[in-house]
């Protein structure tokens, strides 16, 4: 009688460890970012570092349409050679998307030898950072992620959460930026001011605000609270 061929023991998912990140949300403002790869890849994430305000560096022979007209535009700076270390200098972050998952890990790993925060479009394991999946509305980021495990997951946990928080919170936060700025440039005691913002950020606001009964946090404020941050 042959024996039994033992199971493959695997790993529980709870015991699969993976290396945490740390969240940030990066000031880009004026900020040189360099990416090799002048594809949709590379369109999607320099449509992304334009809004944030980067001076975005652009190193591929071939640009998609939308990139090009940016081109002429002046808002990106193309150079239709290779990207190499002296390409790399001076860069606050660095995007590895070409086609050429070979290409990218080159770049990654000058980067990463230049000390220099790379995210990389093919080949797990290379980037020293990630970009979430992100919702906008207007001061208000979402932004998700599941470590990598998952793009289309975090992508589909996005969809839904755009879904409980809509535009209407962009004038909110707008008039509560207004609010708190007064505020802390106010009289108001420490533990007054801690009330306000409190009551401004409840649960029972984000109720009247998504049900679009509540448009201005003035509106959520009695007269007392209007007089002491006016």
């Amino acid at each position: 009688m042959r024996p039994r061929p033992k199971k493959k023991k695997y790993p529980a998912a709870s015991k699969i460890k993976m290396s945490p990140l740390y969240p940030a949300f990066l000031d880009l403002k004026g900020r040189k970012c360099v990416i090799a790869g002048g594809g949709k890849v590379a369109q999607r994430k320099i449509g992304a570092l334009l809004k944030a305000g980067a001076v975005v560096w652009v190193y591929s022979p071939a640009l998609t349409l939308s990139l090009s007209i940016l081109k002429k535009k002046g808002l990106i700076r193309h150079f239709p050679g290779g990207c190499g270390k002296r390409e790399l200098k001076g860069a606050f972050l660095v995007f590895a998307a070409t086609d050429r998952p070979a290409e990218n890990e080159k770049i990654a790993k000058m980067a990463h030898g230049l000390g220099l925060p790379v995210n990389v479009a093919s080949g797990e394991g290379k980037s020293s950072f990630i970009v979430p999946s992100v919702a906008r509305r207007g001061p208000l980021v979402l932004a998700v992620s599941t470590s990598g495990a998952s793009p289309a997951m975090s992508r589909a946990i996005r969809l839904e959460l755009e879904k409980f928080y809509g535009k209407e919170f962009s004038g909110y936060l707008k008039g509560l930026s207004r609010i708190r700025a007064k505020a802390l440039k106010g009289k108001i005691p420490p533990v007054r001011r801690k009330q306000l913002f409190k009551r401004l950020a409840s649960g029972d606001i984000i109720k009247s605000i998504r049900a679009g009964d509540l448009v201005s946090p003035e509106d959520a404020l009695a007269d007392t609270f209007l007089q002491e941050i006016s």
